[in-house]
């Protein structure tokens, strides 16, 4: 696990190369490429690049090129599949940037053309009251709890089962907790994490099916991911993923979820669509 944990933070850190832009672009403003990076892909026993390892390298871009500010929303679209053999290319339009906000759209892109786009907005923090409604989260687990996720190179814990194909209500919950790791990193890999298990939350009510069915029983591939980021963490304290999927139709499942803090603090808050094709 080590391994993979070291891998996927040198997949975060980011190649800057120089930005193509054309003769006849302008050089300054909105539209303009303002940064280029490359990205390395995560060694992984895994048949596509996984979803999680772009989203974190697009918040990666998106902190590299408007440093002094942090991700408030990213809005990330899966446009076709990657390939684990070649590196990730992305470009970053700078579409606003002012003293306090900024508006990035970023594309990730391979030989075969682009893979992903995301749209990011970014803000710098600011006082006022803080007012929050939410259920508070439930005790942490203890470690006869913990659980490998594989694709989750930390320790995350859940009194849950996604590999249950019998029937229960669409709703999912686990912990995590990353080595010590630098406070800057948290976004992204929060963003990671949030990819893995909100189809399999989908599933959970369709008697026989499980997320492991992926490829025999069902075809699935996240369409779109959202994330909004409320207030700073720490992902090498323990936080909750508290999720549920609301919806299954025309072959695609839509899921949403928080991210709280063990005392409770609601730091984060995701949703996701995906195609989910079941074989008749």
């Amino acid at each position: 696990m080590a391994d993979m944990w070291n891998d996927l933070l040198s997949c975060l850190e980011l190649r800057p190369l120089t930005p193509d832009n054309s003769s006849d672009a302008p050089q300054q403003g909105p539209g303009t490429i303002a940064a280029v990076y490359e990205g390395q892909n995560q060694n992984l026993e895994y048949h596509r690049l996984f979803g999680g390892q772009l989203l974190g390298q697009f918040i990666s871009a998106a902190l590299a090129t408007s440093p002094g500010k942090t991700i408030k929303s990213i809005h990330s679209v899966f446009s076709k599949e990657g390939h684990a053999d070649e590196p990730v290319t992305y470009d970053v339009v700078r579409q606003q940037e002012g003293r306090t906000f900024a508006s990035l759209l970023i594309t990730a892109h391979q030989s075969k053309g682009v893979i992903a786009s995301a749209a990011v907005s970014m803000h710098i923090s600011e006082d006022g009251p803080e007012l929050q409604e939410i259920a508070a989260p439930s005790p942490l687990l203890s470690a006869d709890h913990d659980i490998d996720f594989n694709l989750i190179p930390w320790e995350t814990r859940t009194a849950g089962d996604l590999n249950s194909t019998g029937v229960s209500a669409p709703e999912f919950e686990f912990w995590m907790r990353t080595p010590t790791v630098d406070q800057a990193l948290a976004p992204a890999l929060a963003a990671y994490a949030t990819d893995l298990t909100i189809i399999g939350t989908a599933l959970l009510p369709l008697e026989g099916y499980s997320q492991t069915g992926n490829g025999t029983a069902f075809i699935s591939a996240v369409t779109s991911h959202t994330i909004w980021f409320h207030r700073p963490f720490r992902t090498d304290e323990w936080l909750l993923l508290r999720q549920h999927s609301p919806l299954v139709a025309h072959s695609r499942t839509f899921g949403r979820g928080d991210i709280l803090t063990e005392d409770g603090q609601l730091v984060a808050s995701f949703a996701q669509e995906a195609m989910v094709r079941i074989k008749s």
